[in-house]
């Protein structure tokens, strides 16, 4: 049974892993993309959109608790100033992953994860989604004048 084993330990000791995702992450955010392998890619994604979705919100306790998580202060001021901007409307779903086949030399399963709003490529062919909710509202209906009946049937 796997109760309790969400986060994928990737083949590394805990410091290892934190300082990779870290530094994956930094790279993310400067470069907008990588190409790594899927399991990485997967476990990034769980590790940058929290971060992503706290730099929303520009203030000192958020800042803090992403550097620690980055532990760098150029990805940190990136992620506040230019990307936190481009996708503040966006209510998650930050990054994406795109499998890419397998890499020549150990025929891993490669993968190319980016930060969704970049990508003009992707983005061109559709057009601007209309903001929706997920609750149901009641649409107004058009008035439409009532007739006065009562002087035509008189006559």
């Amino acid at each position: 049974m796997r109760h309790g084993k969400k986060i994928n330990h990737l083949g590394r000791k805990t410091a290892h892993r934190k300082a990779m995702l870290a530094n994956m992450a930094c790279s993310l955010i400067e470069h907008k993309r990588i190409n790594t392998t899927v399991a990485k890619a997967k476990a990034l994604k769980q590790f940058v959109e929290p971060l992503v979705t706290k730099s929303k919100e520009d203030t000192t306790h958020n800042r803090r608790i992403v550097f620690a998580r980055l532990r760098q202060k150029d990805a940190v001021t990136e992620l506040f100033r230019e990307v936190a901007v481009k996708i503040g409307d966006r209510p998650g779903g930050y990054t994406r992953i795109i499998k890419l086949g397998n890499r020549l030399g150990d025929n891993a399963d490669m993968a190319m994860i980016e930060l969704v709003d970049y990508n003009e490529i992707y983005n061109a062919g559709k057009p601007a989604k209309k903001k929706s909710t997920r609750r149901g509202r009641t649409k107004k209906v058009e008035a439409t004048p009532v007739a006065d009946t009562t002087s035509n049937e008189e006559e």
